[in-house]
C-alpha cells in the first residue's frame, strides 16, 4: 500500500508540474528554463521574427489549408505570450513592438520612447520627467557593440513594428520623421516598402542623397535584390507596403527571399548580427477579416521562419524567436451558421483554395466604375451565388477598403466567425530556437522577449539608454551652457548649445553634431519627443558623447 500511495505521490507532483508549466502559474524561468552558465546562453546572432497580428487560428487555418502539415513554426513552439500594453489590455503594434525592441511597455501609438500612463496590474508608474523618454532598443544596442544590424518587413518601413526597432517618437504616424531616424541610425540591412516616404517629403530633405553619402546600395527590384554584392543596402521594393504573398507582382521579393539575402550579407560580419523579420501584412488581412490574405502571409512568413531555422541549424551560434505583437481581427474557424460544428474540414477550406487573389488584389480587378463586380466575383474568388445586397456593398465600398467587404463574404462561405476589425488583448503562441536549448516556455510576458535577446547577446540596454538619450536640457544647464532651438526650417529644427566660445549645433532626427561648424559622427540619432508646431526646450535627448563635449 505504501509503495503505491508513493507512486499516486509521484504522479500527482508531476501532475502538478505539468499544470504549471502550462499555466504559467510562477515563474516562467523557474519552471522550463534550463539552468546552463551564461557564457552557454550566449551566442552571436540573434534573429527575431515578427507575425504581426498572428493568432492561433491564423496558423490552424494555414495549416488546413496546406492539407494539415505541420508548419515549420510548430517545430518550435514553447509557450504563450502575453501582449498587453502599459495602459491597456489590447496593445497596437507600435507599443508591442517597443516592448520587444526596448523591454519597456508603452502607449498606443508611440515608437520607442517610454509611455504617459503605466498603470496595468505589476507594472511600476512612470517616474515624473521620464513620460515619452526615448528608451535603446535592441538594435542600437547591437550595433554599438559592433554587430552587423538588418530589419526586413514586408510593410513600409517606418510603419509601427520596424520602426520600433529603430526610431523614437510618440506618433507612430509621422512617417516622414520616423524613416529619417532610421536613415540616420546606420542599419546595414533594410528590406522593405515605402520608398515614397524617403522622396515625397515636406521637409526638403535628400535622404537618397544620404543613403549613397553613407555607402549604401539602393535597389527596388527582385533581380537587384539576387544580384547584391556589397554589405549596407536599402531595397525599397514598393511605394508604400509591398503584396500580399498570393498577389505579388514578379518584381517584388518574397519574404522569405529577402530573409535569405539579410542572413547572408549580415553573416559576413564575424562579430554577429542582429535581424528583425515581420511578417506584416498578416495583420491588415486580419483587419479586414480577409481570410484569404491572412492565409497567403501566414504561409509566406513560415517559409521564411524556415529560411531562418535552415541558417541557424547550420551556423550553431543563432537563437531564434518568434512571437507576434498582438491578435488581429478575432477569427474562429466555426461561425454561427446551423451545424457548422459537424462539417468536414473541407467546407472550411475548399472556398478559400478556390480565390486567386486576396481581397485586396481583387479590387485592383475591378473596373472603374465597378460593373463587373460579379464576373470579378466568380473568376477570382469563385463565388457566383453573389446576393443582391452583397453586390450594392462591394460597389459602394471606399477605395482600398474592398478587401473589407469582400473578406467577410469569403469568411461566410467558409464559415470562419471575426469578432472585431481591429486588436484583441489575446495571448499570442511563443516560438524559440537556441543551439543549446536555451529557451523559455509557459506564460512569459512580452517584455520577457526583450529580457532573452539581451541575455543571449550580453547586451545592457538600460546602460545603453543612458550612453544614447541624456536629456540634453538638464545635462547641458548642469554645466552652465545655454540652449535654444533654431527653427528658422520649421521641418528641420536644431538644438543649439553654447558655452563660451563653444557652440554645438545637433539637427534633429540625425546621428550628426556641428561643433563650431565642424562636423562629427554620434553614436546615435538626436530626438526631440515633443510637438514640432511648439518646440520644447526640455524635450531634447542627446547622446552622452555630446555632453561631454561641454567641459
Amino acid at each position: 500500500m505504501l509503495k503505491f500511495f508513493n507512486k499516486r505521490l509521484v504522479a500527482m507532483v508531476l501532475a502538478l508540474v505539468l499544470l504549471l508549466s502550462i499555466t504559467g502559474i510562477g515563474s516562467a524561468q523557474q519552471l522550463c528554463v534550463p539552468e546552463i552558465p551564461a557564457e552557454q546562453k550566449q551566442v552571436k546572432n540573434m534573429i527575431l521574427m515578427v507575425p504581426d497580428g498572428m493568432g492561433l487560428p491564423h496558423t490552424t487555418l494555414a495549416r488546413w489549408y496546406k492539407g494539415g502539415e505541420l508548419l515549420t513554426m510548430d517545430e518550435i513552439a514553447c509557450g504563450l505570450v502575453r501582449t498587453h500594453a502599459s495602459d491597456s489590455a489590447i496593445t497596437d503594434s507600435a507599443p508591442a513592438a517597443t516592448v520587444m525592441a526596448t523591454g519597456h511597455k508603452s502607449h498606443s501609438g508611440f515608437v520607442g520612447t517610454l509611455p504617459d500612463v503605466a498603470n496595468m496590474p505589476g507594472l511600476d508608474p512612470i517616474e515624473p520627467g521620464e513620460e515619452r523618454r526615448p528608451v535603446a532598443n535592441i538594435l542600437e544596442a547591437a550595433k554599438l557593440k559592433g554587430l552587423a544590424t538588418g530589419l526586413v518587413a514586408t510593410c513600409q518601413i517606418p510603419h509601427a513594428t520596424p520602426a520600433g526597432f529603430s526610431a523614437h517618437y510618440p506618433d507612430r504616424d509621422d512617417y516622414e520623421l520616423l524613416i529619417e531616424q532610421q536613415v540616420f541610425n546606420s542599419i546595414d540591412v533594410v528590406f522593405g516598402g515605402g520608398y515614397d516616404y524617403l522622396k515625397k517629403r515636406k521637409d526638403n530633405e535628400n535622404l537618397f542623397s544620404t543613403l549613397k553619402q553613407r555607402g549604401y546600395e539602393y535597389i527596388t527590384t527582385r533581380d537587384e535584390l539576387s544580384k547584391i554584392k556589397g554589405n549596407k543596402v536599402w531595397g525599397m521594393f514598393a511605394p508604400v507596403d509591398m503584396a500580399y504573398e498570393l498577389d505579388r507582382p514578379e518584381h517584388e521579393p518574397t519574404l522569405a527571399e529577402m530573409t535569405q539575402k539579410a542572413l547572408e550579407i549580415l553573416s559576413k560580419d564575424s562579430d554577429g548580427f542582429f535581424l528583425m523579420v515581420e511578417g506584416s501584412k498578416i495583420d491588415w488581412a486580419a483587419h479586414a477579416n480577409d481570410p484569404v490574405g491572412v492565409i497567403s502571409d501566414v504561409i509566406a512568413f513560415d517559409d521564411a521562419v524556415k529560411v531562418a531555422l535552415d541558417f541557424a541549424l547550420n551556423d550553431e551560434n543563432t537563437a531564434i524567436v518568434v512571437a507576434a505583437d498582438h491578435f488581429t481581427g478575432g477569427m474562429s474557424i466555426g461561425n454561427l451558421d446551423e451545424d457548422y460544428d459537424i462539417q468536414h474540414i473541407s467546407a472550411f477550406i475548399e472556398p478559400l483554395k478556390k480565390a486567386k487573389v486576396t481581397g485586396e488584389g481583387l479590387e485592383k480587378k475591378l473596373n472603374s466604375d465597378r460593373s463587373n463586380i460579379t464576373e470579378v466575383m466568380k473568376e477570382f474568388f469563385g463565388i457566383d451565388d453573389l446576393t443582391e445586397d452583397e453586390i450594392h456593398a462591394i460597389a459602394a465600398a471606399e477605395a482600398d477598403a474592398v478587401d473589407e467587404v469582400v473578406g467577410p463574404i469569403i469568411s461566410s462561405r467558409a464559415l470562419l466567425g471575426w469578432t472585431s476589425h481591429g486588436h484583441a488583448g489575446n495571448d499570442v503562441v511563443l516560438y524559440m530556437y537556441h543551439p543549446k536549448g536555451y529557451r523559455y516556455c509557459g506564460v512569459i510576458d512580452n517584455a520577457d522577449i526583450n529580457k532573452y535577446m539581451q541575455e543571449v547577446l550580453d547586451i545592457d540596454l538600460a546602460e545603453t539608454t543612458e550612453r544614447l538619450f541624456v536629456n540634453a536640457y538638464e545635462a547641458f544647464t548642469a554645466k552652465g551652457a545655454t540652449l535654444k532651438v533654431d527653427s528658422k526650417d520649421p521641418e528641420n529644427p536644431i538644438l543649439v548649445v553654447t558655452k563660451g566660445n563653444i557652440q554645438i549645433k545637433l539637427p534633429v532626427n540625425k546621428d550628426i553634431a556641428f561643433v563650431d561648424g565642424k562636423q562629427i559622427q554620434l553614436p546615435g540619432v538626436i530626438v526631440y519627443t515633443g510637438e514640432f508646431d511648439e518646440l520644447d526646450i526640455e524635450k531634447w535627448y542627446v547622446s552622452y558623447d555630446v555632453i561631454e563635449l561641454i567641459k
